[in-house]
């Protein structure tokens, strides 16, 4: 006699695998969920459930909440005991759930298991609830109730235009040009993809090799330029470096067809133009996240051309090698990327409000519940924080772009020799031998530092590799003078990320620091700074940061 389905002995857990699949497909996150659960495990998780359970009733368990999360902050979730108990029960369910999923997966399938679990077990936190969260019904005992009333005015208020999700920050106090990427600079060239700026000089002479900025498609260059204090390119010119910024245009339905091959184009025009102005034959190029995978390429594309316009490599926060336990793997999903490229083919777009709810449900206990708490138990507006206003600040990214990423993320076509051309040239990125500098993030969720570690070495030339705290771009915006921040260094030598980082070096304050020694070592004699932006041929056409930034 066949044995019987173990998910048919649950109540309600085979109906939750049918709705699974038929509502995000066969090859969606929660479906792939409930297709891993291990069936030998799901009876034993279910009787240590119940176990836990009876034990948790009966004050016997010693189950507690990490002292890191947030939610469980209050001292009612130790004091009090019908609280403490709810926290044990859900802890407890958190555990079940995620013990179900078996360690041997492939990682990518796995993540998508992950996924999906974590975003049903942040939904189901008691915090999430008036009832469940003490802070919040102290707020309302105390306010008389207000808190509410203001909570669920901002509910409707995000429900009609921000998407259903809560507001993660107060954008108001911040404004570009005014408060926010205001480092004085010229716009010395424009074409119908980018605006080029050159940053003034601070400094009485500057080195003589020049230094570019690439920065993502898919985000305003202005995360490198933020208050006063905070900002790359502040900084870098006050340490001698001659620096120049691309602005990318946020592409609209009339760019559908801005790709890839595109975007290496002009990045191609900007070093050429940078050139001409400095006098100099070639430049230091650095790449934040996708805006390092765009460099990569362009580099590969002139070294196959044999053309030598690159003096030195800076690759921040990116991965080349896309076969990777990356949280973001978990939406490599065919049926999600058919509808994905559906609509932006449709749109000739993919808006930056989608790529933003995206990334949100990566981290949804730090990236919506968080602020669901916040603004709708607590009653409280989201704090001004000139990171998160830029984010809020999204762009969007051009169908064919979307395309040509999804093209090499799926088939990790950079890894192999001459699969990838660009410029009508083949992409070997071991023929890019300059020196280069890699920066990864300790708890970056989107490109992990072991990734990026992994990436670098296909480039060839001599690698150093710095470790910076913070997350995907707080670790980016790292201005010295933090007493928190640190940054471990080493020459990435060693074949994997472990090893590297037994022979790395912690150093405190910011991994700029490092950079900009690193950098200026690389970047020729000392001469007087340029007393005009531009040049003859590339004259000023506006004050930074430009119109590009604004559309």
């Amino acid at each position: 006699m066949a044995n019987p389905d173990p998910f048919a002995q649950v109540p309600g857990l085979d109906q939750m695998r049918q709705v699974a699949e038929q509502t995000f497909g066969k090859d969606g996150p929660f479906a792939a969920y409930f297709r891993n659960v291990d069936p030998a495990s799901l009876l034993q998780q279910g009787s240590d459930f119940t176990k836990s359970m009876f034990d948790i009733a009966l004050g016997k368990s010693d189950i507690a909440p990490d002292q890191r999360d947030w939610r469980f902050k209050d001292d009612a979730w130790t004091s009090n005991p019908f609280y403490k108990r709810l926290s044990q029960a859900y802890l407890a369910m958190t555990d079940a759930v995620e013990a179900m999923i078996p360690d041997d997966l492939p990682w990518e399938e796995k993540a998508r298991a992950q996924l999906a679990a974590s975003i049903v077990t942040s939904s189901f936190a008691p915090t999430n609830t008036l009832l469940g969260n003490p802070a919040a019904i102290a707020k309302t005992i105390e306010t008389g109730g207000s808190n509410l009333v203001r909570g669920f005015k901002a509910f409707l208020d995000d429900l009609v235009n921000n998407g259903g999700l809560p507001r993660q920050v107060d954008s108001t106090p911040f404004e570009v040009g005014r408060n926010m990427a205001v480092t004085p600079g010229k716009i010395v060239l424009r074409t119908p993809m980018f605006e080029l700026i050159h940053y003034a000089p601070s400094t009485e002479k500057v080195h003589a090799t020049p230094v570019l900025l690439i920065p993502p498609q898919i985000g305003r260059y202005y995360f490198t330029d933020l208050t006063p204090g905070r900002s790359f390119a502040e900084y870098t010119v006050a340490q001698g470096l001659q620096y120049f910024a691309i602005s990318w245009k946020n592409p609209d339905s009339d760019d559908r067809d801005f790709g890839m091959e595109q975007y290496v184009a002009s990045v191609v025009a900007a070093l050429e133009a940078i050139t001409e102005i400095t006098g100099q034959p070639k430049v230091n190029v650095v790449g934040f996240c996708a805006g390092g995978i765009t460099m990569a390429i362009t580099a590969a594309a002139l070294a196959a051309k044999q053309r030598d316009l690159i003096n030195s490599f800076t690759l921040c926060v990116a991965m080349l090698d896309f076969d990777n336990d990356a949280t973001l793997g978990a939406f490599r999903l065919p049926a999600l990327l058919t509808v994905a490229k559906a609509q932006s083919a449709m749109k000739g777009i993919l808006p930056g409000s989608d790529l933003g709810k995206i990334f949100a449900w990566l981290r949804p206990n730090d990236l919506i519940w968080n602020y669901w708490v916040n603004n709708y138990l607590m009653g409280e507006d989201p704090a001004p924080f000139d990171i998160l206003a830029w984010n809020n600040d999204s762009s969007n990214m051009a169908a064919k772009l979307h395309t040509d990423f999804l093209a090499l993320f799926d088939d990790n076509l950079l890894v192999e020799p001459g699969a990838y051309e660009a410029l009508d040239a083949p992409v070997d990125l071991s023929e890019v031998t300059c020196d280069m500098f890699i920066v990864g993030a300790v708890t970056d969720h989107l490109t992990p530092w072991k990734a990026c570690y992994k990436s670098g070495r296909l480039i060839g030339g001599e690698r150093t590799f710095a470790l910076s705290n913070g997350g995907h771009v707080a670790a980016l915006v790292n201005p010295p003078g933090n007493p928190k921040a640190y940054h471990f260094i080493a020459p990435a030598t060693p074949e994997t990320a472990d090893e590297w980082m037994e022979t790395a070096e912690k150093m405190p304050g910011s991994w700029w620091e490092s950079w900009t020694k690193w950098c200026g070592t690389r970047s020729g004699k000392l001469i007087p700074a340029p007393k005009a932006l531009g040049s003859k041929a590339f004259p000023p056409l506006m004050d930074a940061p430009g119109d590009y930034v604004r559309q």
